[in-house]
């Protein structure tokens, strides 16, 4: 049976990001599958990677269970806004401190080339934000999706990657709200 992970990096719990986290998780368990959510804002981890790469900062005990997850998991799902044009603080201090060399990819001596360790792995990102797609396609051209689908995900070795966007979130009907909700729990079914 396919293990499902559901990383949250939404800060807050009374948010849209939250809800879509819980409706997909409820959709995959419904279809039979093992599923696992981790809502980042419950942890206790420092998100600075105070060293960068030269000296690795030791993992909280939240840090090595969220690892641990990671590992075992043959599908990734990260929930979270578009802030800034990308992702929220929280995510981002995440993945800094956990997808790291050894660990989500290996540099190899002398190469310019690198091992992808989460090899095997497929991904969706479930996506919310206040700008039109449109704009943010043609305009921005979806730093935030670019970074989290080709810069680590992929980078690691995660592929398929597929993108879920919710938008706009700010002004959003209820029913519109309602109708994202149901395609989220469908989507944990199918996936």
């Amino acid at each position: 049976m396919k293990k499902f992970l559901i990383i949250n990096g939404h800060p807050d719990s009374e948010s849209l990001c939250f809800e879509l986290a819980r409706r997909y998780k409820a959709g995959a368990e419904k279809a039979g599958k093992n599923c696992e959510l981790i809502n980042l804002c419950e942890l206790e981890f420092s998100p600075i990677l105070k060293h960068g790469y030269r000296q690795r900062t030791d993992w909280e005990p939240d840090l090595i269970k969220a690892w641990q997850a990671i590992k075992t998991a043959d599908h990734l799902v990260f929930v979270y806004p578009t802030w800034w044009g990308t992702q929220p603080a929280l995510l981002k201090g995440f993945i800094e401190r956990v997808f790291l060399p050894g660990f989500a990819f290996g540099y190899r001596k002398d190469s310019v080339w690198w091992d992808k360790l989460l090899k095997g792995k497929s991904a969706r990102l479930i996506v919310t934000m206040d700008t039109p797609t449109w704009y943010y396609r043609l305009i921005y051209k979806q730093p935030g999706h670019n970074a989290m689908e080709k810069g680590v995900l992929n980078f690691c070795g995660v592929k398929p990657v597929r993108k879920t966007v919710f938008s706009p979130v700010k002004g959003s009907a209820t029913i519109k709200r309602e109708k994202w909700l149901a395609k989220v729990e469908d989507l944990g079914k199918r996936d």
